[in-house]
């Protein structure tokens, strides 16, 4: 059995013309329903009675309309959009191609072409997904959302700078705030600190996809894919879930809102710019917003864990990053270079992994297997040679010099070394 594909049209004319065969209506007649001459339905009736209804069927269908233009300009337009107007608008990426290559093309005919080759969507492509309602987790503890929320807190009183919010999922507790001038992984370390000293330690932390929480960087593939923050959790026993999209934390997000809202009022009214002066505001605010706006549970149960003896938070918030030894007993580490006093523990670590503990409050240490290591620092970038003697009325001369040998040797720390704000200016502590 042969199967052929025909239109609504083709269907309603090979039925015109079988009553045609079959005497059934008039040639005059079945011109007036086909809408053609009595010549056309004589030939439609002998190639029908010829072949059948295939005879019926376009003979163009499946192949290209003879207006197309050639797939030659279509390769040629797709390069120069992809080249020079990726991110653009159709009807803008057809105005360009007018004006800076010569090539006049309708504005639905670059839509359609950009549409197929995947450059650009529809509208009903470009529908923002729906994002619906989840439960509220059943205890406390079980799942706290942690997000910072940079904003003009003080207004035009105090600088820009960032909240740090806790908020349980169970019951949209705020359970920590605290004011910071960025986001890094030194506050986060204060901040996680501070939450399992007062509560105990969570099931599981759910933030967004920030860099602090989530290795970002496309192709990476030294390390072992943790964040130091991530690191420090799971040395604890508690998990981190990131977020795919900000609607999926809707807790804190909107928490945000709120906060924005009143929390800005409320400082204005209490006269308050600066942070340290904010976060002493902090407390009282939180009691009052609890009281007004948190839930109740719904399991008394609270799932925060004590910490254990074996849970040392000195050892897990600290910024780690392993070196390898020379044959000298040196290592570089945020262009320092760190000499370890030769003794029975250090010589035998030539070329052997050691890693250096970068802490919040400026201290560090060298570790191999538990142990630290005594170590003296040579920092490359010291100001002024403290040897260099001159005469005083050259002094000046000396340190235009200085200062621009310092810009030639790039004096600058390590970016990938972490923020030491609020560390002070002893930077480097022999831990």
């Amino acid at each position: 059995m042969t199967v052929i594909a025909m239109s609504r049209a083709e269907i309603d004319r090979v039925h015109v013309l079988r009553d045609v065969a079959a005497d059934r209506i008039s040639v005059r007649e079945a011109a007036q329903l086909l809408r053609v001459t009595r010549r056309q339905v004589f030939r439609l009736l002998k190639a029908y009675r010829a072949q059948g209804p295939a005879a019926l069927v376009s003979k163009k269908r499946g192949k290209p309309s003879n207006r197309s233009y050639p797939p030659i300009l279509r390769s040629e337009v797709l390069g120069l959009i992809k080249a020079n107007y990726a991110d653009f608008g159709p009807t803008l990426a057809a105005e360009k191609l007018a004006e800076r290559h010569g090539l006049s093309l309708g504005v639905e005919t670059v839509r359609r072409w950009m549409i197929t080759d995947g450059i650009w969507k529809d509208r009903r492509q470009r529908l923002k997904p729906v994002h619906q309602p989840r439960y509220r987790r059943e205890c406390v503890g079980e799942l706290v959302q942690i997000d910072g929320s940079e904003h003009w807190w003080f207004e035009d009183r105090g600088p820009q700078c960032t909240l740090i919010v806790f908020i349980d999922d169970a019951t949209s507790r705020l359970m920590y705030l605290r004011f910071v001038e960025t986001e890094s992984t030194f506050d986060y370390f204060h901040a996680a600190r501070t939450y399992l000293e007062q509560y105990g330690k969570p099931v599981a932390f759910y933030s967004d996809k920030h860099a602090t929480f989530r290795v970002n960087k496309v192709g990476a593939t030294q390390g072992d894919g943790m964040t130091q923050f991530g690191r420090a959790l799971h040395q604890l026993n508690i998990d981190i879930i990131c977020a795919n999209a900000p609607q999926a934390k809707g807790r804190v997000e909107r928490a945000n809102g709120t906060l924005q809202d009143r929390l800005v009022k409320e400082m204005r009214l209490a006269g308050i710019s600066t942070l340290e002066a904010g976060n002493a505001f902090l407390p009282a605010f939180m009691d009052d917003f609890n009281r007004r706006f948190a839930k109740a549970p719904y399991s008394d149960k609270d799932l925060h864990r004590p910490l254990a003896e074996h849970d040392d938070l000195d050892d897990a918030f600290a910024w780690k990053e392993e070196r390898t030894v020379t044959c000298n007993l040196t290592l570089q580490y945020d262009k320092v270079l760190f000499i370890l006093e030769p003794n029975e523990f250090t010589r035998p670590l030539a070329r052997q992994r050691v890693t250096v503990y970068d802490y919040p409050d400026g201290r560090f240490a060298i570790k191999h297997n538990g142990l630290s290591l005594p170590y003296r620092i040579y920092d490359k970038l010291r100001q002024v040679d403290q040897a260099a003697i001159v005469e005083n009325k050259r002094l000046g001369a000396a340190l235009a010099y200085a200062a621009e040998r310092q810009k030639e040797l790039g004096m600058t720390r390590s970016q990938k070394a972490p923020r030491r704000q609020g560390q002070g200016k002893s930077i480097f502590k022999v831990g």
